[in-house]
């Protein structure tokens, strides 16, 4: 699969490809060659977070891989107890990428447990600044989006949250539809059963593996996907997942593995 294959989502701001590599516990030269590895494989969307600790591990592989910069979309977040802090945190994170700008910055999780509209108001600044292409929050409830909507007039572009077939609630996909906030899921292969009947069953019909139909089944959702690897083998495996399409019914069929489908 070549980079112009991969499918992409219409954020406010900025188109993000579908499918991306997640970061969470990649550290030190092992960050360095995921992110390396996955621009080169195809990979145009990589997702860290200062929470993370390697964003200048992550800037590192970016610039050594080759890639121009405008090509890649490249996200971080902001950690809670950085509320307050916002344009030092972002400054921060900037530098140690060695870029200009981030394609998406999150609120990383919502500080102290709340909305904070005050850090979701330095998002919208910076984001008008020009730092930042599109902006939105991770691991927030629709309450909570709810309360940044009422007190800014804006929703976030997205909502990062986990999310695989054991976690898909069809009423929260429909809650964010209609604020217009799209979906992005995280550890959504290590939150899943792999060995789940109806998983193996369509892995066979198709001659993919269980992992590679749970990828799929975000894409066809079109909620953003960002499974995390550091092995090249399961980091190309993901990315392979353009050859073959599930069926409306085969869709219908995993959705059902969560407790909240419908």
């Amino acid at each position: 699969m070549t980079a112009a294959q991969l499918p992409t989502l219409a954020l406010r701001g900025a188109d993000i490809p579908l499918l991306g590599l997640g970061t969470w516990r990649a550290e030190g030269d092992g960050a360095v060659l995921a992110t390396t590895t996955a621009l080169e494989l195809g990979y145009r969307h990589i997702d860290t977070a200062t929470g993370y600790g390697n964003e200048a591990q992550v800037g590192r592989g970016l610039a050594v891989s080759g890639v121009p910069r405008d090509e890649v979309f490249l996200t971080t977040k902001l950690p809670p107890d950085r509320a307050g802090r916002e344009r030092e945190t972002l400054e921060e994170s900037l530098t140690d990428l060695g870029t200009d700008h981030v394609d998406l910055w999150l609120v990383h999780w919502p500080p102290n447990k709340q909305a904070t509209p005050a850090t979701w108001e330095q998002f919208i600044a910076l984001r008008d600044e020009g730092l930042v292409r599109a902006i939105g929050v991770s691991n927030y409830s629709v309450a909570q989006i709810d309360e940044l909507i009422a007190a800014t007039g804006e929703a976030p572009a997205i909502n990062q949250v986990p999310w695989s077939p054991t976690d898909y609630d069809a009423q929260l996909v429909a809650d964010h539809a209609a604020r217009r906030v799209e979906l992005e899921g995280y550890s959504p292969l290590r939150r899943t059963d792999l060995t789940h009947p109806t998983l193996v069953e369509v892995a066979a019909a198709h001659e993919v593996t269980a992992a590679q139909v749970v990828l799929r089944w975000h894409l066809d959702h079109h909620v953003v996907v960002i499974p995390k690897s550091v092995h090249r083998d399961r980091i190309a495996a993901n990315l392979d997942i353009l050859g073959f399409a599930l069926t409306a019914a085969e869709v219908a069929r995993i959705d059902e593995i969560g407790p909240r489908a419908g």
